[in-house]
């Protein structure tokens, strides 16, 4: 894999991360939104592991 393809992963889990924060932050934070976000976040993470 490509260093291109693999800097765009790392971005995407690094944007996945904000939004998370971004909605656990909130005073009422929407729990299905929560654990969808860490889900797509694991399947980016699972994919740059199997990158290297």
């Amino acid at each position: 894999m490509d260093n291109t393809h693999l800097s765009a992963l790392q971005a995407k889990h690094a944007g996945i991360e904000a939004r998370i924060k971004a909605e656990t932050s909130r005073p009422l934070p929407d729990a299905i939104l929560v654990a969808t976000l860490k889900k797509r976040k694991l399947r980016v993470k699972e994919e740059i592991a199997s990158a290297h």
